[in-house]
């Protein structure tokens, strides 16, 4: 009663364990069948090629001894005709031997022949089954490769689901409001930038207009012009009080 106990409570860890293997890795647990079943019809092929071996011996015999039989006829024929009884009789009983044997022989040909038969049968069967297990077995590593792929993603895009309307709308907002500060320092640069440019201006025109008059002075002087034609401009007012020049 004990020893029952212990196998059984040894029996239900073991069951444990294999559980444990088969669900972590069933494919695994499928090739490890396919491929211990593969050693095991390669080692009923190897027993039915010997087997084939013994139905080919025995055939041999049948045949030896079918080829003894009519030998045997023959002689006992011709020694009937030459009146050698005595030896014919020899002959007689060595054939009725002989037939004996070869029926025998026949019926274990006949018998082993059936067996080799239906050995191969269920060898080429069970074959066929290996095949189809490995083709399950490839398809079925692909679809819960798949499977897996696809459970994967659905977790990934679970965790990335955000409430736009909260967290990724906070965040845009942040965002806006930052691009719009952004914005405004530039607009205030570029504002203060343009101060003073119309005096700049001014002032690059008054030193364009002295050239001028400068470059005319000059080509009255070259006699490239006469002082006719040459315009007078304007000196430039000064601001702030008169001076007298007499003194």
């Amino acid at each position: 009663m004990i020893f029952k106990k212990l196998f059984s409570a040894l029996r239900g860890q073991l069951n444990k364990i294999a559980n444990f293997f088969f669900e972590a890795d069933p494919i695994a647990v499928m090739q490890l069948e396919v491929d211990q079943a593969t050693e095991r019809l390669k080692e009923g092929r190897k027993g039915l090629e010997i087997y084939r071996g013994l139905v080919e011996s025995v055939a041999r015999q049948v045949a030896s001894g079918k080829a003894n039989a009519v030998q045997l006829e023959a002689q006992i024929k011709a020694h009937l005709k030459a009146g050698n009884r005595d030896v014919a009789a020899q002959l007689a009983v060595q054939l009725q031997k002989a037939q004996a044997e070869l029926a025998a022989n026949e019926a274990q040909v006949e018998q082993h022949e059936t067996a080799y038969q239906n050995n191969l049968l269920k060898i080429q069967k069970a074959n066929k089954d290996i095949v189809k297990v490995r083709e399950k077995i490839q398809k079925y590593d692909a679809e819960l490769r798949m499977s897996a792929a696809e459970a994967e993603i659905a977790s990934i895009s679970e965790s990335f689901d955000m409430n736009v309307t909260t967290d990724f709308g906070q965040i845009e907002s942040v965002i806006q409001r930052q691009i719009d500060q952004n914005r405004g320092r530039t607009r205030v640069a570029t504002d203060m930038s343009s101060k003073g440019v119309e005096a700049i201006k001014a002032e690059a025109a008054v030193e364009r207009a002295m050239a001028e008059d400068i470059l005319s002075k000059f080509e009255v002087q070259l006699g490239l012009k006469s002082p006719e034609t040459t315009p007078v401009n304007e000196a430039p007012k000064r601001l702030g009080p008169m001076t007298d020049s007499n003194g």
